[in-house]
């Protein structure tokens, strides 16, 4: 019997610029692992990347035959002319019969039908938080992708609401695919852990994680803010903030040496994945104060962990944390002091919440949304 050739499928991660997209990143990564994982038999998949996708995400790559483009992404503007010509180029070459665009825009120049991945639209919703050149070319590529795309993929029912509203999209173009939570993979090392904790100065003191760029969405000032309140209540409590520095970096440390928090406020940096997986399991709570969210990846992973968690009520969250978490308003500073005040003084609180988080998690697997993404590449034809 004459085997049938695999229908391909190109991926354009051009813009995926390892350490400067965010969640995006790690959703776009961990799903594309997963699907590797499926191991298909229908679909091939070609990874497009920029020169410093590879050294980020070497275990991706070793899995797909994957295509790299003449540049390193840091470069908008030479980003999009490479995509409507290197990438149109090489897509129609390898015989794509589909392009899955997964950083939320579309080239003018595509050689095949495409797929749309939107993780949000808050550069149409909120356009003062967005640089001029970056904030232009999001509103006018993106309702221009969305009305051009087969199928657009949206990681929650808020998003793709949104898109609805904004880009004229109906229900019948959108297909949700969440996100999923990694597996711990490994016993909790105890002995790694306590390395972790003394290195950070945090041994034997209650502690509160925000895992987050320091983007102004992301409203670190805020929970500094309540922070300061809580840090009058209990003299041990501690603030850790990781993941790198964004646009507001300056404003949040001003505000952190504004409110004397030096001392109270550890800031990582990125750490490894391992270490933030030790530092939810040691948390005693997890805040995640952002004022919009397409989804919240960390969220769902710190829920996986047993850590407790206080989200803002804005965006996707509520329909992530669902009644496994306390939900803010995102610029209620004493609703935030007293939320996490609580759950510093109320062990059984903290408990509750954990046994409740780890079942919210149960929902959400990798492998799903990996199935449900090979779906739309078979049917899109």
């Amino acid at each position: 019997m004459k085997r049938t050739q695999k229908r391909r499928v190109g991926v354009n991660l051009l813009w995926l610029v390892p350490g400067e997209v965010g969640g995006s990143e790690e959703y776009t990564v961990r799903l594309l692992a997963a699907l590797a994982d499926l191991g298909s038999e229908e679909v091939e998949v070609i990874l497009y990347v920029n020169s410093r996708f590879g050294a980020a995400h070497p275990e991706i790559v070793g899995r797909y035959i994957t295509r790299v483009a003449p540049i390193s992404g840091a470069s908008r503007v030479l980003r999009v002319f490479i995509e409507s010509t290197w990438l149109a180029l090489r897509t129609r070459a390898d015989g794509c019969e589909l392009v899955h665009h997964a950083g939320g825009t579309m080239p003018t120049v595509r050689s095949a039908p495409g797929v749309l991945t939107i993780h949000d639209l808050q550069p149409l919703a909120n356009p003062e938080r967005f640089g001029l050149i970056k904030g232009t070319y999001i509103r006018f590529a993106a309702p221009r992708s969305l009305r051009n795309a087969q199928t657009v993929v949206c990681l929650s029912h808020f998003v793709a609401n949104d898109v609805i509203d904004r880009a004229g999209v109906s229900w019948e173009q959108i297909q949700i695919v969440p996100c999923g939570v990694s597996d711990p993979g490994v016993a909790f090392d105890q002995e790694r852990s306590r390395e972790l904790l003394e290195g950070l100065g945090l041994t034997n003191f209650p502690f509160i994680i925000y895992p987050a760029i320091t983007y102004p969405h992301k409203n670190h000032a805020t929970l500094v803010a309540a922070f300061a309140r809580i840090a009058e209540r209990f003299g041990d409590a501690r603030l850790v903030f990781t993941g790198g520095a964004g646009a507001s970096d300056s404003i949040v440390e001003s505000t952190i040496e504004a409110y004397g928090l030096s001392s109270r406020v550890i800031r990582t940096g990125r750490i490894p994945e391992s270490d933030l997986d030790l530092l939810y399991r040691s948390a005693t709570a997890m805040a995640f104060p952002s004022l919009y969210e397409g989804f919240g990846v960390p969220v769902l992973e710190a829920m996986s962990r047993g850590c407790p968690v206080v989200a803002s009520d804005a965006g996707a969250l509520p329909e992530v944390v669902g009644d496994a978490g306390e939900l803010v308003d995102p610029v209620d500073v004493a609703g935030w002091a007293d939320a996490l005040g609580a759950l510093i003084e109320d062990p059984t609180r903290r408990t509750v919440l954990a046994r409740r988080g780890l079942a919210r998690a149960t929902h959400f697997a990798w492998s799903v949304s990996a199935q449900t993404l090979l779906s739309v590449y078979r049917e899109n034809r």
